[in-house]
């Protein structure tokens, strides 16, 4: 594409910063350490994690560039930057976060295929933008459209970077063109991040942010929308990505029986507390982030300093100083919320968080009932170990 081009190589990466844990370095993917996370509700640009499937594209001309809307629509369009920022500017905060958050901890049951990720394969940011609403309407989709007059049901977005598993083509995927048309999902055409423009690492100049879904969704450095008849037929959405029972191994598994996930399920993580962590004897404090996909805000967030036998509720807030409820139109929907909880800690103890989203949904026990062989979706209860005694920290 003119202005933009995906390199074939590594030789001209962004720089990072030196915080990061890098799970793989080519492609690089790389998470901040937990504490970052519960350090501001909305995640500083240099701390977000870093989710590739290539090398990161390179802008050489950024009046050239443009993004093409074709398929089965009857006004195909070439769109320029200039005229994405003339569309009215939206902000949303919104999370995003990596399918394969926490895949390290579910591979000690069994071994899984994937990015070894802790618990930070997920950030909070203020994504500027248009709505894609508002792009589809440039091209005759009037809002709320679940089918177009030729029969276009799903929007699938293409990237301009080379990825090993498209065989040296685009990294690519879909949402369903009635949530594309939806002004209330509040998918955006990004290009802004925490009020900066987008940087290299994040998409610039331009991005897909899908909120509530699976971060492999909100597709980066984009360089065409294309309106179609069936989902993407792309390595991501079909071979990849999906939910899978505990039985299916790679020798027996079948993907065509499985839909390419979308949502992602309720989710609480312990921020403050390592998974082994020296404390002093008394009252600690435990902290962490919770979420759930599809806009559904956290009711509930349980707390247990005994392995699970006894709970106590914790605190919940979104920015601070604010009360935070659930699915209040103040609130952040698409956003993490973060908790909160103080407890006496006299001997060695298992402290675990369990979130419970509005739909009353709640984490499930044991890792084992959701094991699957691509270590997706780990949302089992967030347990460390902490041991009374005398710290260095």
């Amino acid at each position: 594409m003119p202005g933009i081009r995906g390199p074939s190589d590594y030789s001209q990466e962004p720089p990072r910063h030196p915080c990061f844990q890098i799970n793989s370095k080519e492609p690089f993917n790389a998470e901040p350490p937990r504490s970052v996370l519960i350090s501001s509700y909305v995640t500083p640009v240099d701390f977000f994690y870093k989710r590739n499937h290539g090398p990161i594209p390179i802008v050489d001309d950024i009046e050239r560039y443009s993004v093409s809307i074709t398929g089965l629509i009857e006004n195909p369009k070439e769109l320029f930057m200039k005229e994405i920022r003339k569309l009215p500017k939206y902000n949303v905060t919104a999370i995003l976060q990596c399918a394969g958050n926490r895949r390290t901890a579910m591979s000690k049951t069994r071994a899984v295929k994937g990015v070894g990720w802790g618990v930070s394969a997920v950030g909070n940011a203020v994504w500027g933008g248009a709505k894609l609403s508002d792009v589809l309407e440039l091209v005759g989709i009037p809002m709320l459209t679940g089918a177009t007059s030729l029969g276009g049901k799903h929007v699938e977005f293409v990237s301009i970077d080379k990825c090993k598993e498209e065989k040296g083509g685009p990294y690519k995927a879909s949402i369903p063109l009635s949530q594309a048309t939806n002004p209330e999902a509040d998918v955006l055409l990004a290009y802004e991040m925490n009020g900066e423009p987008l940087n290299r690492d994040h998409g610039y100049p331009l991005r897909v942010v899908v909120p509530g879904v699976i971060g492999a969704r909100s597709v980066k450095w984009l360089d065409s929308i294309n309106i179609i008849s069936e989902e993407c037929q792309g390595f991501f959405m079909q071979k990849d990505y999906k939910m899978f029972p505990p039985s299916v191994n790679w020798d027996n598994i079948n993907w065509s029986t499985r839909r390419p996930q979308m949502d992602f399920p309720v989710q609480s993580v312990i921020c403050s507390l390592d998974d082994v962590s020296v404390v002093k004897h008394g009252k600690i404090t435990i902290k962490g982030y919770a979420l759930s996909g599809g806009g559904r805000g956290i009711e509930r967030v349980d707390v247990s300093v005994d392995g699970g036998k006894t709970w106590l509720e914790a605190s919940r807030y979104q920015k601070t100083g604010v009360t935070y409820i659930a699915d209040d139109p103040k609130s952040d929907k698409w956003a993490w919320v973060f908790f909160e909880a103080k407890a006496d800690i006299a001997q060695s103890a298992e402290i675990v968080a369990k979130a419970v989203d509005t739909a009353a949904n709640v984490q499930p026990e044991n890792v084992e009932f959701i094991w699957n062989l691509r270590g997706i979706l780990n949302t089992s209860w967030h347990r460390v170990h902490v041991r009374v005694g005398h710290s260095n920290m």
